[in-house]
């Protein structure tokens, strides 16, 4: 018949434009590695990566040192953290060329969470001057120099925290604070159970968690319960002893930055109209492992729809109000950035390993000088 050959011609039609979009896509897909320093730049040394693969890929080069626009920020990195994400993008995996580069990654600077000096700022700043001691989020910040926007994610670091303390709030302080305070609604009297609360993101959380005035339950492993109770938990799970999803507790929120439960077993903890908030992907082990976890949860998310109780995601947002709520509660020592590790910025590479292989304890930090 006319239309079933007139569908077989489209479809195939439509195959060979996608067929001819990913190979344009994917030969035009390059990076700046190649491109020379002008003659005549001030220069500096950052962390790149100009292919994909294992840790290794992660080199210290010297690249062009940036200006401040008229509404820029320049700081003199002092400390700057990994993330999970910053970990995984680096990786040979196909979700990591669809995001940054089919053939190489688009963006080659590395790291995102900065702690440093003012050294230089543009005409129209006027929050900021130089010689001020700041933090805040940027791409690129694992290098001596990050060029911020002055109304983006930069603020004053309180006198009473270090630079590598403060280079480590960044991506994990936001994305617990806007899970429990926005998606989580949490609220004083409140029952929160922190599911991962010995990690980067975990750590923040238990800490902002008791900073509103609630009841949590840290769930971490041995090593690792005596720091949740010094971080404020009023009860403390060790999860290679005891199952927390087989207890009679219920909770009003159950923060879950591993995902490795369950919709049937996060709803069992749960009391009625209590929020799961669906904090992260999981641990940094096997690919195919995170792989089902970001899938179950959309698909948590989903099913919550026909239950009482509800599955948020949410995306963090970088953004000056949020961090400087997060300052205030370290001005006030109610929170106190966890830091598990340093290493010199000639050692990003197997701090990075450090990391890939899970189980971090707070931040692992990058220390320039």
């Amino acid at each position: 018949m006319k239309w079933k050959r007139t569908l077989k011609w489209s479809l195939l039609a439509l195959l060979l434009l996608l067929f001819g979009w990913f190979q344009f896509a994917y030969w035009t897909s390059t990076n700046d590695c190649g491109r020379s320093i002008p003659p005549g730049a001030e220069i500096m040394k950052a962390i790149r990566f100009c292919e994909y693969g294992s840790p290794d890929v992660l080199k210290l080069e010297e690249i062009e040192k940036p200006v401040p626009k008229d509404n820029e920020v320049l700081v003199r990195v002092r400390a700057a953290s990994l993330n999970s994400l910053e970990a995984v993008i680096i990786r040979d995996l196909w979700i990591s060329r669809l995001v940054s580069g089919l053939r190489k990654p688009k963006v080659t600077r590395f790291g995102r969470d900065f702690a440093g000096v003012v050294e230089a700022v543009g005409k129209d700043v006027t929050e900021f001057k130089v010689g001020d001691e700041v933090f805040g989020v940027k791409w690129g910040a694992i290098a001596e120099y990050v060029c911020v926007l002055e109304r983006r994610a930069i603020v004053l670091k309180p006198a009473n925290i270090s630079f590598e303390q403060a280079g480590a709030v960044g991506v994990a302080g936001l994305t617990a604070l806007q899970g429990l305070r926005d998606a989580g609604k949490i609220h004083a009297g409140q029952k929160v159970l922190i599911n991962g609360a010995s990690g980067g993101v975990g750590t923040f959380a238990l800490q902002i968690a008791k900073a509103f005035d609630t009841e949590i339950t840290a769930v971490c492993s041995t090593r690792n319960v005596e720091m949740a109770r010094t971080l404020g938990a009023d009860h403390v799970i060790d999860y290679t002893k005891e199952d927390f999803t087989k207890r009679e507790q219920r909770y009003d929120v159950l923060f879950d930055n591993v995902g490795n439960r369950s919709f049937s077993e996060r709803r069992r903890i749960l009391k009625p109209h209590g929020i799961c908030v669906l904090a992260g992907i999981g641990s940094m082990g096997a690919y195919e492992d995170s792989l089902s976890r970001i899938a179950g949860t959309f698909t948590a998310s989903l099913r919550s729809r026909f239950v009482d109780q509800k599955f948020e995601r949410y995306i963090t947002t970088f953004n000056k109000a949020d961090l400087a709520f997060l300052r205030d509660l370290m001005a006030e020592g109610k929170l106190t950035p966890v830091v598990e590790k340093t290493y010199p910025l000639t050692e990003t590479a197997e701090a990075v390993r450090r990391l890939q292989q899970g189980h971090a304890r707070g931040k692992i930090v990058i220390t320039l000088q």
